[in-house]
């Protein structure tokens, strides 16, 4: 399976020796370099690769928060510090290379690279997800206010959350009831785009208006204004999710 790969390096010697050895490599094509991460998110852009080997620590962007922050294909962090490991990960890094990079070390990250590929058939969690939106009715929330009854339809609820043993849904700046667990609701509604950001929080994907990274806590905006925290375990899946 062959490779266009982008390589985004500030130091000139990091990238011509990840090109020469490439350069040896069947399959794998250089189809562009960068020096820090503005280049790279155009470069990402323009040439459409299949794959960044993405240095962590450069000007403009650090390369955590480009990948945090762009839809960027597979990513390999190639980086000379050690402790950047978890953090890459937790934005679905492929690989994380400690600089000098071995020859053989580089060959087993590319082979990650293609058996994602291979696996990137039609997600059958999101093929069923779609048949059972198609072929459903859209699901209704029944929520007390008081001594009032009020039936939804789950399209047009924004969030829902746990608090203090009870779920939760707000309209219009009025709190609402419901008596299934959030674990149900998650069940319940998972074929109609929503997801489980943060424990105690479940969120309408078609209500985000942005996602808030940095800080070592993350959250979502709402249309609605709310802000919505969102957990490490959430974040990679929220972003593929958003993609």
């Amino acid at each position: 399976m062959s490779l266009r790969v982008l390589i985004v390096d500030d130091e000139d010697i990091a990238r011509r020796r990840l090109e020469r050895m490439l350069a040896g490599m069947p399959e794998v094509e250089v189809v562009g370099t960068a020096s820090d991460g503005v280049q790279a998110r155009d470069a990402a852009l323009d040439l459409a690769p299949d794959l960044v080997l993405l240095d962590i620590d450069m000007p403009e962007c650090d390369g955590l928060t480009l990948a945090a922050t762009t839809a960027l294909p597979a990513v390999i962090f190639v980086t000379a510090h050690r402790e950047h490991a978890i953090e890459a990960f937790e934005v679905d890094a492929v690989d994380y290379l400690l600089k000098p990079v071995t020859r053989a070390r580089l060959v087993q990250a590319l082979d990650k690279v293609r058996a994602r590929k291979a696996d990137a058939a039609p997600d059958v969690t999101e093929v069923v997800r779609e048949a059972l939106a198609d072929g459903r009715r859209p699901p209704r929330l029944s929520a007390r206010c008081g001594d009032v009854l009020h039936v939804f339809d789950a399209r047009e609820v924004q969030r829902l959350c746990a608090r203090d043993k009870v779920t939760l849904l707000w309209r219009d700046g009025t709190e609402y009831v419901l008596d299934e667990s959030l674990n149900e609701l998650e069940r319940r509604l998972e074929a109609w785009d929503f997801i489980r950001v943060h424990r105690s929080e479940l969120v309408n994907l078609g209500a985000v208006v942005s996602v808030h990274l940095g800080g070592g806590e993350s959250s979502v905006l709402l249309r609605d204004g709310s802000q919505v925290p969102v957990s490490r375990r959430a974040l990679p899946l929220l972003k593929k999710r958003l993609r």
